[in-house]
C-alpha cells in the first residue's frame, strides 16, 4: 500500500499554468477576431469613410469668417 508521492510545489505551478491557459482559451474565444474578419471590417470601415468624404460639402466663400 504505498502511497504516489507528489511534489506540492510542482503541482500548484502545474495548476496555475493549466489555469492560465483555461483563462487564456476563454479571452481569445471572447476578445479575438481572426485575420479574415479584422481584413473585412477594415475594408468596410475605408470604404465607408470614402463614401462619406465624397458626400461632404466643401465650404462656400460666405461661410468663413
Amino acid at each position: 500500500m504505498s502511497a504516489e508521492i507528489v511534489n506540492l510545489r510542482q503541482a500548484r505551478k502545474r495548476k496555475q499554468r493549466a489555469d492560465s491557459e483555461k483563462q487564456a482559451e476563454d479571452n481569445r474565444r471572447k476578445f479575438g477576431r481572426t485575420k479574415a474578419e479584422r481584413e473585412a471590417a477594415r475594408r468596410r470601415r475605408d470604404e465607408l469613410e470614402k463614401k462619406v468624404e465624397g458626400h461632404r460639402l466643401s465650404p462656400s466663400d460666405d461661410d468663413t469668417a
